[in-house]
């Protein structure tokens, strides 16, 4: 994260440069967060429980206004942050949407609200210990509890830094601001260290970006178009042949991928089976 601003162009390079090293699979199904960096120097023991985190607000029935979805883990006030700051991380410029418009939020929603979110595979019987960064991720709460503090220190931090004003009040530069200063771990989140979370934001940020439609995010597969990435296609039978032919389709959901295109044949003919009764004679013999 950096408060200056930064050229279009160049951030979209650096989307793109992101979506090298994921394999095909990794876009197009559910992604798994990476792991954040390691805690900062001095911060509380990782296997410290979390502690004075809200609890979340049960979620909207159903929408109050056409467009809105209703959210299976954050509360209003936890959604309308995490949109803004989703909104810095990935911004809208004049070459695509953001990560605002991608609706990104709605799919660290789900993702939260989920098995991911509770921590369903993660080892969670310790002992935790600072590791490297090498050595991932080393805390002992689970992705919803780290969003659930995280997002309630760094609405008090920014309060108190920005004379009363919340996160979503403040202009482009003054947010970009804050999110330098907890990326850089110089936000006290005790007892989470906010450069963790802030790794957690941005890797939950560029999945929901280039996910599969079906999980939320890339609304309109406006990630994918990006990087030109066609998309869960079944089959790419028809194309095999075509060489030196550019890959021009627009890129399809799992939820829409058009069937295998390949002819499917009936089953391999047998050879006649053929009994003692039916061996063959003398003369057939000779």
């Amino acid at each position: 994260m950096n408060s200056k601003p930064v050229d279009p162009a160049s951030r979209r390079q650096v989307l793109k440069a992101i979506t090298v090293g994921l394999p095909a699979a990794a876009l197009a199904g559910r992604a798994t967060a990476a792991d954040p960096p390691a805690p900062e120097s001095g911060a509380p023991a990782p296997g410290t429980p979390p502690q004075s985190a809200p609890s979340p607000a049960t979620p909207p029935a159903a929408a109050a206004t056409g467009g809105m979805p209703a959210w299976q883990f954050f509360n209003a006030e936890e959604a309308a942050l995490m949109d803004a700051i989703v909104a810095r991380l990935i911004p809208a410029d004049d070459l695509g949407p953001g990560a605002r418009e991608a609706g990104v939020t709605t799919y660290i929603d789900r993702q939260l609200a989920g098995a991911w979110g509770s921590g369903d595979h993660f080892y969670r019987s310790g002992p935790f210990a600072s590791g490297t960064p090498q050595q991932g991720y080393q805390l002992s709460y689970t992705p919803a509890e780290m969003f659930r503090t995280g997002l309630a220190r760094f609405a008090q931090a920014v309060r108190q830094a920005q004379n009363g004003k919340s996160f979503t009040e403040l202009d482009a530069a003054a947010q970009d601001d804050m999110l330098a200063r907890m990326e850089a771990g110089k936000l006290d989140f005790s007892p989470l260290p906010s450069a963790v979370f802030f790794g957690a934001l941005m890797d939950a940020t560029i999945e929901g970006f280039f996910c599969d439609p079906i999980h939320g995010g890339n609304r309109d597969m406006v990630g994918w178009k990006l990087v030109q990435f066609p998309g869960a296609y079944a089959s790419y039978s028809n194309d095999i042949e075509r060489h030196g032919v550019a890959f021009v389709r627009e890129p399809v959901s799992i939820a829409n991928s058009p069937v295998h295109d390949m002819p499917m044949h009936g089953p391999t003919p047998q050879p006649e089976k053929r009994t003692q009764l039916d061996a063959p004679t003398v003369k057939e013999a000779a």
